[in-house]
């Protein structure tokens, strides 16, 4: 791991990955005046309802103390699995055997519970095995509360450590040294497009880190705040979230001040600290912020409504990166990054080599190479994993038409939104 780096750690000690942030369309979830509503009292059981649940409820205890049993029994297991790793050199964290793992659990389930519960109670599960086997370190763009922060939970669970690593490139630069194990930058979202500080990052890192693993959030914007939904006047929100939430502003609050901010979790940030000014001097508080439901857990801000946003897909593509290469899990895409020699039909003789081969490419984009004007260093995702036949004589072919072509990493492919 070589040297460690003091960082401030979040974690359990901030309940992150303990939340499950709600996803329903905007709804209130405070009283007028921040407090919760009261709830309603139902009617008195009888006694004919009351001995029935308590003879339910004991079959759910002795289910529960069997469950214990049976988890700890498979915690003794991972032990030895953890053992046998380590005296192989094999990695901790191995995204094709966690995509088998919950390909099998959820096929396995018949309900009632959703598979979304199923595979988050595995998460768990799995992120409760890795402390067991190896304590593990996650870098991810900060700060905590981030929807970067949200999607790491997701997909490593609370019993690892994560490090805020600030920016795009330090999770590069900290995997590389390893001073994390792995680290989970943003790719792309469905309704903004792609992530240029990470295809930065990668033109800068070609090489020296791999993409081990991707993941999918379904990002939720909510409205925070400590104060009435009536008192809000000032709204602070990273300038892409006041686009996405552009009409449900302009129907709830048309009147109040939009703050822009470098990001949803500085956003929370600074209305909290515009409050706290404001009651310090007897002022009505009246700052709120778009940001995660996890960043308001974590700082201490009621979410005032959830599910915010103007169109309820959006979609963030995340990637896990790392030092170590991913096998293959049978379904799997490879990322590519490549430059063309400037001429005409260079970038089409490139993708063709793939529609011959019968390979799908799945995403494409560019960024400026760096090294002269209007050159652009192109990057593809591609289905299929570098060690199959197909793929491999399709990259080779393709690297005669390149001046230069990097793959970037194989990896399972993201088939469930966290």
């Amino acid at each position: 791991m070589g040297k460690k780096r003091a960082s401030k750690k979040t974690g359990k000690k901030s309940g992150a990955g303990k939340t499950a942030e709600k996803a329903g369309r905007a709804r209130p979830t405070t009283a007028r005046g921040g407090r919760s509503a009261p709830a309603p009292k139902g009617p008195s059981e009888t006694p004919a309802q009351s001995e029935a649940l308590q003879g339910l409820r004991r079959k759910i205890d002795s289910l529960d103390s069997r469950l214990v049993r049976l988890l700890n029994e498979r915690a003794g297991l991972v032990v030895e699995v953890g053992k046998v790793k380590r005296g192989g050199g094999a990695p901790i964290y191995a995204p094709h055997r966690e995509a088998q793992v919950l390909d099998k659990v959820v096929g396995a389930s018949k309900g009632p519970l959703p598979s979304k519960a199923i595979e988050a109670i595995y998460k768990e599960l799995m992120s409760g095995s890795f402390a067991l086997e190896h304590p593990l370190r996650i870098g991810y763009l900060g700060p905590p509360g981030s929807y970067s922060h949200v999607a790491a939970t997701r997909q490593f669970g609370s019993s690892v450590e994560y490090d805020d690593l600030h920016q795009i490139a330090g999770v590069f630069t900290e995997v590389r040294r390893g001073h994390v194990n792995y680290g989970l930058v943003p790719i792309e979202n469905s309704a903004g497009g792609g992530e240029a500080e990470t295809l930065d990052a990668f033109l800068e890192n070609a090489g020296k880190v791999t993409i081990y693993a991707e993941a999918q959030l379904a990002v939720h914007h909510a409205l925070l705040a400590n104060c009435a939904p009536a008192s809000v006047r000032r709204v602070h929100a990273k300038p892409d979230v006041f686009n996405r939430c552009r009409g449900w502003l302009a129907t709830q609050y048309p009147q109040a001040e939009q703050v822009p901010t470098v990001s949803s979790a500085r956003a929370v940030q600074q209305a909290l600290e515009e409050n706290r000014l404001a009651e310090s001097i007897g002022a009505e508080p009246g700052s709120a912020a778009i940001g995660s439901e996890l960043a308001g857990k974590i700082y201490g801000m009621e979410t005032l409504f959830a599910g915010i946003e103007d169109v309820p897909d959006d979609i963030t593509r995340f990637l896990v990166i790392s030092r170590e290469k991913a096998k293959r899990s049978g379904d799997d895409k490879t990322s590519i990054m490549f430059n063309t020699p400037d001429k005409p039909g260079a970038l089409v003789s490139v993708l063709q080599v793939f529609d011959r081969a019968g390979i799908n490419l799945t995403h494409i984009d560019k960024r400026p190479s760096g090294r002269s004007n209007w050159q652009y260093t192109f990057f593809i995702d591609a289905q299929g994993h570098r060690d199959e036949a197909s793929m491999a004589s399709a990259v080779r072919e393709a690297e005669g038409h390149c001046k230069d072509l990097v793959v970037l990493g194989s990896y399972p492919r993201s088939s469930r939104i966290l």
